[in-house]
């Protein structure tokens, strides 16, 4: 109920989005990241027995090291391992942030928003830095 001479300022309207709606909605930085890093945990997990087999081929013998050299020499499983280095970089990234975070460090939405930024940033780097010598460029 407005009083004479007063304004009322209006109302921001929230609304339930629609799923034809999800890609005009704009995520911040720490919702792309915290959802990130669930994505990764998972694609971790799901690439265990990739993992273990690998490792299980790298030190039962020479003969199973050479198999394991040819295995990663695919393009296929290069990309595959290097989806693995971008989850665990991220993982870990983002696992140090909320660790802090669960310190009641950088809760502020402007910390958050850096601390976001710059796991995004970090892990991108070590991924391209890693991806640039899997792939024989230096």
């Amino acid at each position: 109920m407005a009083v004479e001479g007063t304004q009322t300022k209006a109302r921001r309207e929230f609304r339930n989005i629609h799923v034809t709606e999800l890609m005009n909605y704009r995520q911040p930085f720490s919702a792309i990241v915290s959802i990130m890093h669930r994505v990764s945990g998972f694609l971790m997990f799901l690439l265990l027995p990739f993992i273990l087999y690998l490792l299980q081929e790298s030190i039962r013998s020479e003969i199973s090291f050479a198999h394991f050299q040819g295995i990663a020499s695919h393009p296929l499983a290069k990309l595959v391992i290097l989806a693995l280095v971008w989850g665990y970089m991220h993982h870990f990234c983002a696992g140090i942030r909320h660790l802090v975070m669960d310190t009641h460090v950088g809760l502020d939405k402007d910390s958050a928003r850096k601390s976001a930024v710059s796991v995004l940033v970090v892990t991108w780097a070590v991924v391209i830095v890693v991806a640039l010598k899997l792939f024989g460029v230096f």
